[in-house]
């Protein structure tokens, strides 16, 4: 009750100030940036004669505004448009659309991951970092959970999401292993609120709120969003080895997510902030729990244009997150990091061009054992990193970059980054990339000193080997992409169980990902439009064929119609196949599944009272459309058993409200 007081408070607080706003003139945005060069946010692929598929512009690759087709990476933008036509409730729903991403869930603490080509040999989301508007928001005290950003966080306050599928440590440090994932938020354009509210069966309930103001180069952004999922009631099985009979217990399952986002650019100077929480449940040993993730986040950063050819930015960023669980194991952490950083961008001539940087980390948490402390300590670590770009040919691009690591008593790393970018024609891209990146011990791998569980002082980080490559094809209407990835793990952190208690150790043989990977994008005409992908990958090392709780094969597609500005209809299917290995698992087995979701969106102002300043609108969501409960594997636990992820089809039917002055 307290939250639903609390949102419906802050709707309240959001509609008046916008209604005031919009009485002061307001003028057109600046070019402040985040972290980035002035960038050319995609638009609506027909506001531009069909133009935004052929021209789309990324930031994440190289900390600069540049075509999708340029990057230094293997890239999917999930565009302004994608985010509208196809909805979501939550940024898990969001990526599991993404082409190469699979959604999956780990042991105890983290059952909302996501895996970029296959890879989680991790028992949470710690290969991937998460930047919002390029900033990293790490969770650093046991090294990737991500449920409280992937569940929570204000999706209708994105302006597109860039996923880079493949390292990006060069730039971005620590975590940036097999994937990144950039949550870029919009800019206000004049003045406006748009607040929704929805509902269905079983207690589901979804609110929003996100407020823009513009004026005098002062730029507001606010947002803020709660979701509660239907309770899932089922009984949940557990058994200590196959050998040992197994018990059964009938689970409540909750899912509740609260989030807010708040940015502000004035003349060069940038303020960001965000909160998130999620409260899901938990299983460990045969105890049915609840577990409670928080996350708050801020960034302070200034851009600074010293000449025409030299930029610069300054950045602190700060995270914090905070674990609870009452029940077994009793478990409390808290734990966050401060991050320092100065980044440069030259351009030497048209040919030419260099992004280089420093930046210092200081990093600490404690964990707490029922009342005792079993983990607590700090670390500091710092890194110079610079990417170079040299133009051969107008049509011939050579990339190469580096950064110099220092972590703690660890000795200085470095990992690479090279790779030839080549455009045949004005439609096709050749990419061949190569890049290392790296993932440092976390606190608790380091420090831990629980009953069950201990950390390693010696351990050295995670590094990892990718080649990847691409062929793409980009036209006004059209964008396809196949690329090949060949990936070479050394030194993956695990727990080893052999001795009691287990302790955390680097796996001594190296672990190896291959596939293929594709992806397309088409716009059939004006108001159809129509996306795809496939992923193939496999993995092993010398002792194990399969590394990792994702299938093999997975494909997602979906067609979405646009009727003008007034309707939006739209349905998804993401495929996952079949995870062998599970025989034995007291609960049912993670078989092959569609989940399919659909979105309606009908602006009834469009056709009752035409007004551009304020509407109306009728939603409507739906999420697992096939009613298919799904399983996935308990992964990290030491046992091949399953957990229960997704209930089955959840409804939502709500109204959506806005105001606004140009």
């Amino acid at each position: 009750m307290a939250k639903k007081q609390f949102l419906t408070s802050s709707v309240a607080i959001l509609w008046l100030t916008a209604r005031a706003l919009s009485q002061v003139p307001t003028q057109p945005p600046d070019d402040s940036k985040q972290n980035v060069k002035p960038s050319d946010d995609s638009a609506n692929p027909f506001s531009m004669d069909l133009d935004s598929l052929s021209n789309t512009k990324v930031t994440t690759a190289s900390k600069f505004a540049e075509k999708l087709s340029d990057a230094p990476s293997v890239m999917t933008v999930v565009s302004k448009d994608e985010l509208e036509r196809f909805g979501g409730m939550t940024l898990s729903q969001i990526l599991n659309r993404v082409a190469g991403l699979n959604a999956s869930s780990g042991f105890f603490q983290d059952r909302s991951t996501i895996a970029v080509e296959g890879d989680q040999t991790r028992v949470d989301s710690g290969h991937i970092l998460f930047l919002i508007n390029g900033r990293p928001v790490r969770e650093v005290m046991e090294g990737g959970v991500s449920s409280d950003l992937l569940e929570s966080f204000p999706v209708r306050i994105l302006e597109r999401i860039e996923v880079i599928k493949g390292p990006g440590s060069v730039l971005y440090g620590s975590d940036a292993f097999s994937g990144v994932v950039n949550l870029i938020t919009k800019k206000a354009v004049g003045t406006s609120v748009d607040v929704s509210s929805s509902g269905g069966p079983g207690g589901a309930e979804a609110n929003s709120a996100e407020l823009m103001y513009d004026k005098s180069g002062l730029n507001i952004v606010a947002a803020g969003q709660y979701h509660q999922m239907p309770i899932w009631n089922t009984a949940v099985g557990f058994a200590a080895s196959p050998a040992t009979a197994a018990s059964t217990q009938n689970a409540s399952l909750r899912d509740d997510g609260e989030g807010a986002y708040l940015g502000i650019n004035y003349k060069g100077f940038r303020f960001s902030s965000s909160y998130t929480g999620v409260e899901e449940g938990s299983f460990i040993r045969g105890v049915l729990g609840d577990v409670r993730w928080k996350r708050g986040f801020t960034d302070l950063g200034y851009d600074l244009k010293v000449t025409s050819k030299w930029e610069m930015t300054f950045d602190t960023t700060y995270a914090r997150t905070t674990f609870d669980t009452a029940e077994y194991p009793f478990v409390h952490r808290d734990a966050y990091s401060a991050l320092f950083e100065w980044t440069n961008f030259y351009t030497f001539s048209e040919k030419d061009r260099i992004t280089f940087g420093t930046l210092y980390e200081h990093i600490a948490g404690t964990e707490l054992y029922k009342t005792v402390v079993d983990a607590h300590g700090n670390r500091e670590q710092g890194g110079f990193y610079a990417q170079y770009e040299h133009k051969l040919t107008d049509d011939l691009k050579l990339i190469g970059g580096f950064q110099a690591n220092k972590i703690g008593a660890i000795a200085l790393n470095v990992v690479p980054r090279g790779g030839i970018i080549w455009n045949p024609s004005s439609h096709v891209t050749l990419k061949a990339l190569y890049g290392g990146a790296f993932r440092a011990p976390s606190l608790d791998e380091t420090l831990l000193s629980n009953p069950g569980l201990k950390g390693n002082p010696n351990l050295v980080p995670e590094t990892i080997g990718t080649l990847d490559i691409q062929a793409s094809y980009q036209s006004n209407r059209t964008q396809l992409a196949i690329a090949y990835f060949h990936s070479h793990q050394d030194n993956v952190i695990f727990e080893n169980g052999i001795t009691f208690p287990a302790v955390y150790t680097n796996l001594s043989t190296p672990a190896t990902f291959q596939g293929i990977d594709s992806e397309g994008k088409y716009y059939l005409k004006k108001g159809w439009f129509l996306m795809g992908g496939a992923l193939y990958q496999n993995n092993h090392d010398a002792a194990q064929a399969i590394l990792t709780p994702i299938p093999a094969f997975s494909a997602k597609a979906g067609l979405s119609y646009q009727a003008g500005k007034s309707t939006d209809i739209s349905v998804f299917d993401a495929y996952q196949g079949h995870l062998p290995g599970f025989a034995d698992s007291v609960n049912p087995h993670p078989d092959a599944f569609h989940s399919v979701s659909a979105h309606l969106r009908f602006d009834l102002t469009k056709h009752w009272a035409p007004n551009d300043n304020h509407g109306v609108a009728a939603l409507f969501y739906a999420d697992n459309l096939t009613n298919t409960p799904v399983w996935t594997p308990q992964w990290g636990s030491g046992a091949l058993n399953t957990i229960p992820v997704n209930r089955g089809r959840t409804l939502f039917l709500g109204i959506e409200i806005w105001q606004k002055s140009e």
